[in-house]
């Protein structure tokens, strides 16, 4: 008699639900221990949860940075990205974009700053497939300034004389020292004096239109 054909199993929900758990504690954990610093024991006592229950999600150390990376991005997406996307003029949606990334901060999203400065810093020397991955959600976030620059300039509200690959680094350039600062002092003052140098180089590239 021949068997019917295996189905493959489905997660349960509530190990999906334990898993998001632990992604969402350890990309916060990551910006103040960094990426490295989470290990199954501390995140397990963090969340509550037993060893054993953290292996049987993950394989390894690499694996749990891996999803973390990949879960971050996710809120980070949420919190910054989504909530610009509808917004039709492109030099709006620039403006807008920044606000949400000072906004991420200012609110505590995650506790130590924003997750991919903490671990860009910390993966820069260490070759592998973390790093990896984070570069290549560096260079994405960076595209997406300079595409809304440039097609900002293509509608006639930025300069056309303006680069926009240099323009991109020099927001995220007050993005990421506003995070810095934030970070270090404490202070949000900081971030509201990266908003200002933000709105005053758009002032300076806008064309008035």
């Amino acid at each position: 008699m021949s068997q019917p054909p295996k189905t493959e199993r489905k997660p349960r929900a509530d190990g999906l639900r334990s898993r998001e758990t632990i992604l969402r504690a350890a990309a916060g954990l990551a910006t103040v221990d960094g990426l490295e610093g989470i290990s199954i024991g501390n995140l397990a006592s963090h969340i509550g949860m037993s060893k054993s229950g953290l292996y049987a999600h993950f394989a390894s150390k690499e694996e749990l940075q891996l999803a973390t990376v990949e879960t971050a991005l996710e809120i980070f997406s949420g919190e910054v990205v989504e909530p610009t996307a509808d917004i039709e003029d492109p030099l709006e949606r620039l403006r807008a974009l920044c606000a949400a990334f000072l906004s991420h901060l200012e609110r505590r999203v995650f506790q130590g700053g924003c997750f991919f400065v903490s671990v860009e810093a910390e993966f820069d020397t260490h070759p592998g497939p973390v790093r990896d991955r984070i570069r290549v959600i560096q260079r994405g976030w960076s595209r997406r300034l300079q595409q809304l620059i440039a097609e900002a300039q293509r509608r006639g509200r930025l300069r056309a004389d303006e680069d926009p690959a240099q323009l991109a680094f020099e927001l995220d350039a007050y993005m990421l020292m506003g995070n810095t600062s934030f970070v270090l002092h404490d202070d949000a003052a900081f971030l509201h004096r990266a908003a200002e140098a933000l709105e005053r180089r758009l002032d300076e590239a806008a064309t008035g239109v």
